[in-house]
């Protein structure tokens, strides 16, 4: 057999892999854009609502406004763009996948922006008011006086808000590898020290620099963590029992023939 054999079906998967993303590409475009036709919309909600009306913010850029209308509608293009990049992923893997598995994945599909909205709202009101009341207290009893731009509060937010939004998809995460035979629950229990200190540092890098924060963020990645390792279970299990089921049905097949 040729080199050029060997070759030819990395190529294909390459230019396949390549296809996906630039379909991915296109949808995060066309949602960036609608983003900014909501950005109004979502930047009044935003300030009406929540930590915003305990602060007099400031725009100390000619480039604030702008930039805060860009960053929430990279948020939203990024929040309709993931389930069509997690379709793209399926439909990469699919190929080598059994029907039942490449069924069974695709399920997971509609949850990933439900998992998103709900990582988003976890941040935005239970993460995000904590570290700013901690931090603000902070600077109170340095006897300083609050003074903030619009940018830095939005930046402070949307620091929190989005990573801990695409952490949620964890459990999906691990339960979409399960189901096309990548990982199982056995290795994540192997791996829980090292998986735990993994999301703690992730945890400490993606929030403010303090203790509370970093403590708010790592506690609810870790109890994550440990229900992907039962989701995976469930997975799992489901695994065994229908390559079982098929080993019985083979069985009967064989003992029909003879």
């Amino acid at each position: 057999m040729t080199p050029s054999e060997h070759e030819m079906p990395l190529m294909e998967h390459l230019g396949e892999l390549r296809r996906r993303i630039i379909y991915v590409l296109i949808v995060f475009v066309l949602a960036l854009a609608g983003g900014l036709f909501a950005a109004g919309s979502v930047y009044d909600w935003l300030i009406r609502s929540g930590s915003a009306q305990a602060f007099q913010l400031n725009a100390f850029s000619f480039w604030d406004g702008i930039g805060i209308y860009m960053k929430i509608a990279m948020i939203i293009g990024i929040a309709v763009a993931l389930p069509f990049a997690c379709y793209q992923l399926w439909k990469f893997v699919s190929p080598g996948l059994r029907p039942q598995e490449r069924s069974a994945t695709l399920r997971y599909v509609p949850y990933v922006l439900l998992l998103f909205i709900i990582g988003a709202a976890f941040a935005y009101f239970i993460i995000f008011p904590m570290a700013i009341q901690f931090t603000s207290s902070v600077t109170k009893s340095m006897g300083l006086q609050e003074t903030y731009g619009i940018a830095q509060y939005f930046t402070f937010m949307f620091n929190i808000v989005l990573p801990v939004a695409l952490l949620f998809e964890l459990p999906l995460l691990i339960m979409f590898l399960t189901g096309i035979h990548v990982i199982t629950p056995m290795r994540l229990r192997k791996w829980r020290k090292i998986s735990y200190f993994l999301l703690v540092f992730v945890a400490v890098v993606i929030t403010p620099p303090d203790f509370i924060s970093d403590f708010l963020v790592a506690i609810p990645l870790l109890v994550l963590y440990e229900v992907s390792v039962y989701l995976s279970s469930v997975v799992y299990r489901r695994q065994l029992r229908a390559q079982e089921e098929r080993e019985a049905q083979l069985r009967v097949a064989s003992e029909g023939r003879t």
